[in-house]
């Protein structure tokens, strides 16, 4: 029996994780939930799952938690202090880092510290601090196992090749909702079709990412990081159907793929197992069904963003920082409806081309050109409006 902790239990990749670990229920328990605002799902999780120790984002509701458990065994925490604290827990024997965007660094690499096996949906900590979790990972003796679809597929892909015998590594992307639009379409996209995901059933902050394929360039960061890959090595291509996650070219000119059905619970229930794999709680994959798997470049005229993110990947230090801080805000301010939907990546390039590249090597380093770039950016967004 493995005890596991699930930082972000609310949302979409956390909702999905205790899904996959009640359908398991033989192997492994729920001893650690973090969650953001979302008091009345995770009070349900609680008493589902009857976890060890909850965190809440906010302090008032953690003790309102606090008064309406009071006398059963769990502890509560609150803030981000709270979420490390569950990260961290001694009972956890796997952690599942889900927690959206850069506020799931810290307690990630609370988790690496601790030397736990890492289930990884937070794509932003390998962006922003890459080559710092992996040093703390060969530190600490923490394993990082990939929850992404496409860095999943990768990594079974490659697990029983040698790393030198890589040639290049393909990422998918669905196209998000827009795929089929014209660049003069892009212009009246309101919120509602933004967040109309074709295949994927995600959180709004990942499906606006999807929307704009911003998704697909933190990704590309991600894996740079996760494999040790050099930028040349990684590429993307448009996928439609959402079956083909990942492709592995190798020097020999073999290509491996990795397919399965566009579904979160498989990669989850890979990451939880492995090395080992279980049944599938899903149906067979029928490809007689889906007839034809198509593939297409990238149009970087319609997704500038990937320009953005090519440039962040190859010329790393402190850029990569910028533009997922930037990209953070400009999400936010479209979700409030504050800005138009190609306004995101107006403002992430003037971000990114202005931004002032430096070293960014320590923890403290990271968070300082987080704060700097989410001022500028707010800034650039008042003259704008």
């Amino acid at each position: 029996m493995k005890n596991i902790s699930v930082l972000g239990s609310t949302g979409s990749i956390g909702r999905s994780s205790l899904e996959v670990i009640d359908k398991f229920s033989h192997r492994f328990k729920v001893v650690g939930l973090a969650a953001g605002r979302n008091t009345q799902l995770l009070e349900e999780q609680i008493e589902k799952f009857r976890p060890k120790i909850v965190s809440l984002e906010r302090k008032e509701e953690a003790e309102d938690l606090r008064r309406k458990f009071r006398g059963k065994s769990i502890k509560v925490t609150f803030a981000q202090e709270g979420a490390e604290e569950v990260a961290s827990f001694s009972e956890n024997d796997i952690v599942i880092s889900a927690i959206t965007g850069i506020n799931g660094l810290r307690p990630t690499l609370a988790a690496v510290q601790e030397g736990k096996k890492v289930a990884l949906a937070n794509k932003e900590s390998m962006v922003v601090a890459g080559p710092l979790i992996q040093d703390m990972i060969s530190k600490f003796g923490a394993q990082l196992i990939p929850v992404d679809s496409e860095h999943s597929g990768v990594f079974q892909c490659l697990a029983k090749e040698e790393m030198g015998n890589i040639k290049k590594v393909t990422l998918t992307a669905s196209g998000g909702p827009f795929f089929s639009k014209s660049s003069s379409e892009m212009n009246d996209i309101t919120l509602e079709e933004a967040l109309n995901h074709p295949r994927w059933k995600m959180g709004k902050k990942v499906t606006i990412d999807s929307a704009t394929l911003m998704n697909k360039g933190l990704e590309l960061i991600e894996a740079r990081w996760l494999f040790g890959l050099e930028p040349r090595q990684l590429g993307i291509l448009i996928h439609p159907q959402s079956i083909v996650h990942s492709l592995v070219e190798m020097s020999d000119g073999s290509v491996l793929a990795q397919l399965s059905a566009t579904d979160m619970k498989l990669p989850i229930q890979y990451a939880l197992t492995y090395p080992e794999r279980e049944n599938s709680l899903l149906p067979s994959l029928d490809l007689s069904e889906i007839k034809a798997l198509e593939f297409y470049e990238v149009n970087v005229e319609k997704f500038p963003i990937i320009k953005l993110a090519r440039l962040a990947l190859e010329e790393g230090d402190s850029l990569p920082i910028a533009l997922n801080a930037a990209n953070e805000v400009v999400v936010s301010a479209f979700l409030e409806q504050r800005i138009k939907f190609m306004d995101i990546s107006d403002v992430v390039t003037e971000i990114v081309e202005n931004h002032q590249k430096r070293k960014a090597q320590s923890l403290e380093d990271i968070f300082d050109v987080d704060r700097e770039t989410r001022r500028v950016t707010l800034d650039l967004l008042k003259k704008r409006s």
